[in-house]
């Protein structure tokens, strides 16, 4: 490939200004995790007496973690393999580990948008009945036996808005960083957001909906004895910032050289966190008003998920007063979110191919996006698509993000020992300075709460196969996916860059080995050793 390209490396674009920037961040950490996870992980979890060990989190782990990724991407300039290599060679495969992540989460976060945008359009005609789980399992999806694995039936109803939501997508990525994901964000996350405002404030006015608010926010106090609590804070804050695996590089490599990156961090966290808590109180709303329609204890209809979008809020729209209103506005929400977000994964990829290839921008993304569309579709599109999906999320969540998000901290901190070198780079451009406590957040902290979430989430599916899927399944899309990923990363960072790609160009800051500056060419002689 590196044969078409004989021109020297193409000029990088950039967002032009930090507000572009922080829609765009914003618009991948608000996803569809906000709406459908993190309610019912806040009830699960203590309910009022969560937010304390949320925001702990928050400040201790999400924040530090975010400014961790700024700095990567900000200082090198580059996609994430790029961003790595620039740093340290030998670093170079947590990059490629990010791109195959993103690659997987793309695949099946296009179905889930497909449902959405079928759904929009059922809330006008209440197509589910008086049963939305058989209509869901059976009518809708078509649920295969998980015995037979994976099928190629077919089935229209998924195929076909599927099949718009990539091409929808492959436009918006082709029309460049400022034109197409900078432009994409500005106008649909204030649009999110009035509409979300309005989905909470109609939700509010439901019989039953203080019931619902009364069951999320009454603390348990007891909660904060348990480990599992605060582990789950934490695993909510990680997933919910879309740290740890590649965006928030990407996207801080378009910033400004003078931007404020703890500033812009801190605005970018605290707007995701609120816009989870907002989510919270519409759906216990909305799932208040629910309970108390069918006589039963908030409990009952609490759940989280595909269970929460796609069966819980389907009764709801049947049974509330003005409820077309309040299905458009849930499931435009949980499209509009989930699109702001998979252009963000999507760009991983992108980035990671102009920075190899000197591709231009249409070429880039027509070479992403075709191969993983084909696939989103052969998979997804299918009677057993929810099956591969569940396992998907499930293994690429755990083993991938939070994986790589503790090997890249242990790299970086402890055998390149770089974060003295990220620490001064941030501190020259931002009016929030990181001091010794961030590195020992960042290299204390955060590792032990990923160490013992991997460990735990181990040790439970060596004890249980995940939901009770056979052995052949979970070996292809999970385990074998995850090992996969990371061997083909390995793989990958060895082989030579083309002489016309960006690596060829003098780095905007020199690498680091040893804890030390390198003042010589990433791929010199210097670099041999982390």
């Amino acid at each position: 490939m590196s044969s078409t390209s004989t021109s020297a490396p193409k000029k990088r674009e950039g967002f032009s200004s930090r507000k572009v920037f922080i829609f765009a961040a914003i618009g991948s950490a608000v996803g569809l995790g906000n709406i459908w996870r993190f309610p019912y992980v806040a009830y699960d979890n203590g309910g009022g007496a969560f937010m304390i060990p949320y925001l702990v989190a928050l400040l201790t782990a999400g924040l530090p973690f975010l400014f961790f990724d700024y700095v990567i991407g900000h200082r090198a300039r580059a996609s994430s393999p790029l961003a790595f290599r620039r740093l340290n060679r030998k670093t170079e495969f947590i990059g490629w580990w990010h791109m195959g992540i993103n690659f997987i989460i793309a695949v099946y976060y296009a179905a889930i948008l497909a449902w959405a945008a079928r759904y929009v359009i059922y809330s006008f005609t209440h197509e589910w009945g008086d049963d939305p789980a058989t209509f869901l399992m059976t009518d809708f999806l078509q649920v295969s036996d998980p015995a037979a694995g994976v099928t190629f039936d077919f089935v229209p109803g998924i195929l076909i808005p599927i099949m718009i939501i990539w091409v929808l997508l492959a436009v918006v990525m082709s029309l460049g960083v400022q034109k197409g994901v900078g432009l994409a964000n500005i106008f649909f996350i204030p649009l999110l957001v009035v509409m979300f405002i309005g989905l909470v404030a109609y939700s509010l006015t439901l019989n039953g909906a203080w019931t619902g608010l009364d069951a999320l926010f009454t603390p348990d106090w007891s909660a904060l004895t348990r480990p599992e609590v605060w582990v789950a804070a934490y695993g909510q804050i990680f997933f919910s910032l879309s740290i740890g695996f590649g965006i928030m590089i990407t996207y801080a490599s378009y910033l400004k050289k003078k931007t404020d990156l703890t500033g812009t961090g801190a605005v970018v966290g605290f707007a995701n966190s609120g816009f989870e808590l907002l989510a919270g109180i519409g759906v216990f709303a909305a799932l208040g008003f629910m309970a108390t329609a069918a006589g039963i204890g908030v409990s009952e209809v609490a759940t989280s998920g595909i269970g929460l979008a796609f069966i819980a809020f389907p009764t709801i729209i049947s049974q509330a007063p003005g409820g077309t209103l309040i299905g458009v506005l849930f499931f435009s929400s949980l499209l509009f979110a989930g699109f702001t977000s998979i252009i963000s994964i999507v760009e991983v990829i992108v980035a990671g191919i102009e920075d190899k290839f000197n591709l231009g921008r249409v070429r880039s993304t027509l070479l992403v996006v075709l191969p993983i569309a084909i696939i989103s579709t052969l998979l997804m599109a299918t009677t057993s698509g929810l099956f591969v999906l569940d396992i998907l999320d499930n293994f690429v969540n755990q083993f991938g993000i939070l994986a790589a998000g503790l090997v890249s901290i242990f790299v970086v901190a402890y055998l390149v020992r770089a974060l003295p070198t990220l620490r001064d780079h941030i501190n020259a451009r931002s009016s929030w300075k990181m001091g010794k406590l961030w590195m020992i957040l960042l290299a204390g902290v955060t590792p032990l709460i990923l160490g013992y979430s991997l460990v735990n989430t181990f040790i439970t599916l060596m004890n249980e196969p995940y939901e009770g899927y056979p052995a052949e399944m979970l070996n292809i899309f999970g385990w074998g996916m995850v090992v996969v990923l990371l061997v083909a990363a390995v793989i990958i960072s060895l082989l030579p860059w083309p002489k016309t790609s960006r690596a060829s160009l003098t780095p905007p800051a020199p690498p680091v080995s040893g804890g030390k500056v390198q003042h010589d060419h990433v791929d010199s002689a210097a670099q041999k050793g982390l």
